[in-house]
């Protein structure tokens, strides 16, 4: 089964996660780190095609009124290049506070790695399982026709 790669963008870092076949859960990948990998598209690209993904949800960043800021231009142009660097749907997806959400889970989880790394995996976790989340809640409301 296919399967759908969040992206957390950072000039410097990259959070990743995956999730399962069904589409159930996301679990964290390794973070890539932008001053090693050149060519984080084909680093990409050859994970998608690795994985079998159909779709990437790049977390977009958004001010808490809902706008969009300069980081989130940013994320713009890194989706587009994306789009044309890969043959998969890629979407965006409002990422409003998982930085401070992944914070919290590492302080509980009591994390003694390199914060930054594992918080922009979380973060990719947190983007991806919300995804997967709103897609099991439209799948379990009624629609329209049955009524």
């Amino acid at each position: 089964m296919s399967r759908i790669l969040a992206i957390d963008f950072g000039e410097r870092r990259i959070g990743l996660a995956l999730s399962d076949p069904l589409g159930i859960t996301a679990q964290g990948l390794p973070t890539i780190d932008t001053k090693k990998i050149k060519d984080v598209f084909g680093f990409i690209r050859d994970l998608v095609a690795e994985k079998d993904v159909v779709k990437l949800v790049v977390g977009m960043p958004r001010n808490m009124n809902g706008s969009i800021g300069a980081q989130g231009e940013k994320v713009r142009e890194f989706m587009q290049k994306l789009a044309h660097k890969t043959e998969a749907e890629v979407i965006a997806w409002d990422e409003r506070l998982t930085s401070a959400q992944s914070l919290r889970s590492m302080k509980e989880m009591g994390t003694k790695q390199r914060k930054k790394e594992v918080t922009d995996r979380i973060s990719a976790t947190l983007i991806l399982q919300s995804y997967l989340d709103s897609l099991s809640q439209r799948e379990k409301r009624p629609s329209t026709d049955e009524a």
